[in-house]
């Protein structure tokens, strides 16, 4: 066995095809030596069978010999190249055209002599003592019609033919040994053409394993090992998708537990000091009004947070069903201001209200509407200062485009596309009166896309911002 052999898939091509082929070509050879050499002995009788009838045909009306019909035989003899001998109807030979390879005299087999007398050919195998070769002889009656004189035999040396056969052999062994190297070439550029993708299928997957997932295979062919190359790729991009969300899906749980702990940890902290000061009797009775108040304004905060963390957690999951019902918009934007007026006039800041003629009725969820109405509103407010909050609603082909724009801090542009994010503040190293859990927008956003709906956002520092929402109306449903 050859070492190795077992484990290549390679080897175990090259030789295998090598072997059929070699095996295919000494089996072609061997058929055609044997039936080549059927062939010639075949042709070479028949062609004597001919020979012998014509010089019969020119010897039939002649019963004695003379020397006319022994010159007759030479000619005959130089001719076709073949010895020719004449015997009578007891069998004894006649005449020869050749003295050195029989003795005028001698007998013939007697079957053969019987075959003859009785008007029918032969052939026969035989080697006379004077000849040192094998010799093919036919044998024809010697004579017209039914008066047979004796038999007339043709024979030649088979030399020929075996030389032939050898000739014909050499050749097919070189023939074959060409083949053997051509198709070692060839079969050696089929397996190796079979072989390599399979190795580097085999890299690839060894990579895959141990959590690699950027390699891919570069295989062209379109054949079944090149289907399989394109389903190990298919299946490491998706591992590698996955493997990114789930890192991604990892760092959002780290920052989101982080951002809770943080959100958490600021009112738990002010509260467990205020109540140890209220406790201990630290406050007077007329400062601890104030400090109830910071406690539940406190308390509010946490709470907000615990709602907003639900309500996000919900959406997400896709835990919540929508009550979609035609809203008229106008009388939704006037209760929104006239919430956030008294906080807006704290500020400075007025709240002005404008409703396209025919703007048609929204297909949506009263209540979540109004709550993406008051999370817009409200950061509208909280950063805006002696500035201009504007609220509207018109016709957007088959959708109702509801806009927030205020005239307010405005978003640095690195910060928009993080503004969906949760806990994400922007402005966060201002200190403001107000505090925020971070997740109003990222809720907004939830809520506008289940809804069917659209959000963006415009802003420019300093200058203000304009969200845009765009809500499926009636006419679309």
């Amino acid at each position: 066995m050859i070492p190795g052999l077992n484990r290549s898939i390679f080897l175990r091509l090259l030789f295998s095809s090598m072997l059929t082929m070699l095996l295919g070509l000494c089996a072609v050879g061997l058929l055609v030596s044997f039936f080549t050499k059927d062939y010639f002995t075949e042709f070479k009788k028949e062609e004597l069978l001919r020979k012998a009838k014509k010089v019969n045909l020119a010897m039939q009306n002649t019963s004695t010999l003379n020397e006319d019909s022994k010159d007759l035989l030479l000619f005959f003899d130089q001719s076709y190249d073949t010895r020719i001998w004449l015997f009578d109807r007891n069998g004894k030979i006649v005449a020869t055209s050749s003295q050195d390879e029989v003795s005028i005299g001698k007998a013939v087999d007697p079957s053969v002599v019987k075959k003859v007398t009785s008007g029918e050919s032969a052939v026969l195998r035989m080697q006379p003592e004077t000849i040192t070769q094998p010799t093919l002889a036919v044998v024809v009656p010697w004579g017209k019609d039914d008066k047979v004189y004796g038999g007339i035999v043709l024979h030649t040396p088979i030399t020929g033919v075996k030389e032939t056969i050898r000739g014909l052999r050499e050749t097919i062994l070189w023939a074959s040994l060409f083949g053997i190297v051509l198709s070692a070439g060839i079969a050696a550029y089929l397996s190796w053409s079979i072989s390599r993708p399979i190795q580097m299928i085999d890299r690839s997957a060894s990579r895959i394993g141990m959590g690699d997932y950027s390699e891919r295979i570069r295989i062209s062919s379109k054949d079944e090992i090149g289907d399989l190359a394109a389903t190990l790729n298919k299946m490491a991009e998706k591992l590698e998708q996955t493997d990114r969300e789930k890192k991604k899906s990892e760092q959002i749980r780290t920052h989101f537990l982080a951002n809770v702990s943080h959100e958490l940890r600021t009112p738990l902290t002010a509260i467990q000091g205020f109540l140890e000061a209220l406790q201990d009797g630290l406050i007077e009775e007329t400062g601890r009004q104030k400090y109830y108040s910071i406690l539940y304004n406190e308390t509010l905060h946490m709470s907000r947070l615990v709602d907003d963390l639900l309500d996000l957690i919900r959406l997400e999951n896709e835990e919540v069903s929508l009550a979609l019902i035609p809203l008229d918009v106008g009388p939704m934007l006037e209760k929104a201001a006239f919430k956030f007026a008294p906080e807006a006039a704290d500020k400075e800041t007025s709240l002005i209200v404008w409703v396209e003629d025919d703007v048609p009725k929204m297909f949506a969820d009263y209540d979540r509407i109004e709550q993406i109405l008051n999370n817009l509103i409200k950061n509208a407010v909280k950063f805006t200062e002696r500035g201009q909050i504007r609220i509207a609603a018109d016709k957007d082909g088959d959708y109702v485009r509801l806009t927030v724009a205020d005239t307010g801090r405005g978003i640095p542009e690195r910060d928009r596309e993080l503004i969906w994010e949760r806990f994400f503040k922007a402005d966060s190293g201002r200190s403001d009166t107000k505090k925020g859990t971070g997740l109003g927008l990222s809720i907004v956003k939830e809520l506008v896309k289940l809804h069917n709906g659209t959000v963006t956002v415009e802003s420019a520092v300093d200058q203000g911002t304009m969200f845009t929402i765009r809500i499926p109306s009636v006419n679309m449903s």
